[in-house]
């Protein structure tokens, strides 16, 4: 049985920090597939449209009737253990410095056989049940779970690796004004976060949370504002080297496309602080974490941004809120490549409409502060790099993904002439 994960000791300050080291990651263009389904937590695996076969290890040609025509699909996960081993050693720094490392074959019910990782509580010749998840270089790795959930299973030190669990980590909230603040705070509290940091701009103007954040067990409330280049960079001066996962729920929205707001006001506001509160946080806070991704339990494994599901495709009644947060989306991906060299997993959190004044114009269904808090913490459990939160978002990502023109079409349509 997997041992229950203590807090870690309070750092010797004296003592070096371990330098960041990634898994090998050279994966065939095929296999990159694998990978884009475990950045949202699926389990899928190539099918051949002529005979049906499903392939594994991912390739460029169906392995029984060599069609082309090999579609990703998602995948029964079930499967049995055929025989397993423990690395003791390796030529790869990563694993070197992580042994003994349990790896298996499994059977698959779907027919390929695979190896995997195993997690500490399969049991050998046992049934499992197979997960997709990214590693710490940003591939794709097939790890096999018990089929019946264990005591204290998301502790196994090999799980953990894949993940970005909020037990015993510390943590920075960016916006104390946010509605979803407190809920989140709380549900990372509740998911056994050991220090939750959140940044509170111009404390001295009142807002509604601010009684609800204040009475938070496990909360201590800092300045913060994102759009002042010296205020970020003071907070992260002072806590940057033991952040371990940054949140960045700061946001400005208004409704209004180009032509209702008559001037670049409040699209300038948006800009500072949807997409340049991002640049500012990430080059004050970006370094610290990157340089302690391998620092044991106190290592830094996630950054998290929260966007607008709008960023993929412009709702033109908040048209210039939906261009800054695609512009937030783009410098994501930016930053994701340069936090990958150091092993630090960025994650985006698509939202649909929530449920807050700005968004009073919009029908329902809106999303709950709850939801996105519940939305968040299953994100950084499972190592998730993209997720959609609320009903509108999840549609919208199903739409986009089927066709990009044919959804920015049906967002942008007038309705009928005169």
């Amino acid at each position: 049985m997997t041992n229950p994960l203590l807090p870690p000791p309070r750092k010797d300050p004296q003592k070096r920090t371990v330098s960041p080291t990634r898994p090998p990651e050279a994966r065939s263009r095929a296999a990159l597939g694998l990978s884009a389904a475990a950045a949202e937590g699926r389990f899928a695996l190539q099918q051949c449209t002529e005979c049906g076969k499903i392939q594994y290890p991912p390739r460029d040609a169906c392995s029984n009737c060599l069609s082309t025509e090999l579609r990703w699909k998602d995948t029964d996960c079930l499967g049995s253990i055929l025989a397993e081993t423990r690395l003791r050693t390796s030529i790869k720094p990563y694993f070197r410095e992580r042994t003994p490392w349990r790896t298996g074959t499994v059977k698959l019910d779907s027919g390929p056989v695979i190896i995997c990782h195993l997690h500490g509580d399969c049991e050998r010749n046992g049934r499992v049940q197979i997960i997709n998840r990214l590693d710490r270089s940003g591939q794709a790795v097939l790890f096999a779970l018990p089929q019946k959930r264990s005591l204290y299973m998301e502790d196994d030190p090999q799980l953990r690796a894949m993940t970005s669990d909020p037990k015993h980590r510390r943590i920075l909230i960016t916006d104390a004004r946010n509605p979803n603040t407190p809920y989140i705070a709380k549900s990372l509290a509740a998911a056994g976060a050991s220090l939750i940091f959140i940044g509170e701009s111009e404390n001295w103007r009142p807002y509604p949370g601010q009684e609800a954040v204040a009475q938070l067990d496990k909360v201590e409330v800092l300045p913060l504002d994102v759009t002042d280049t010296q205020s970020v960079q003071k907070l992260a001066g002072a806590i940057g080297g033991k952040t371990d996962i940054l949140i960045n729920n700061a946001h400005f929205v208004r409704p209004g496309g180009v032509f209702v707001r008559g001037d670049t006001a409040m699209a300038k506001e948006e800009i500072e602080v949807n997409y340049f509160g991002l640049m500012r946080l990430a080059q004050a806070f970006g370094p610290a974490m990157c340089t302690r991704t391998a620092d044991g339990e106190n290592a830094a494994v996630a950054w998290v941004n929260i966007l607008s599901v709008h960023s993929l495709s412009n709702n033109p009644q908040y048209g210039c809120y939906s261009a800054s947060n695609a512009a937030a989306r783009s410098l994501s991906q930016s930053l994701r490549a340069e936090f990958r060299t150091a092993g630090l997993r960025v994650m985006n959190i698509y939202c649909g409409p929530t449920e807050d004044d700005w968004y009073q114009p919009l029908p329902p269904p809106k999303v709950s502060p709850e939801t996105v808090a519940k939305n968040l913490v299953e994100g950084l459990r499972n190592g998730l790099e993209e997720t959609y939160c609320g009903d509108v978002a999840k549609d919208l990502f199903e739409r986009f993904r089927e066709s990009p023109h044919i959804l920015e079409r049906e967002m942008t349509l007038a309705g009928e002439g005169p």
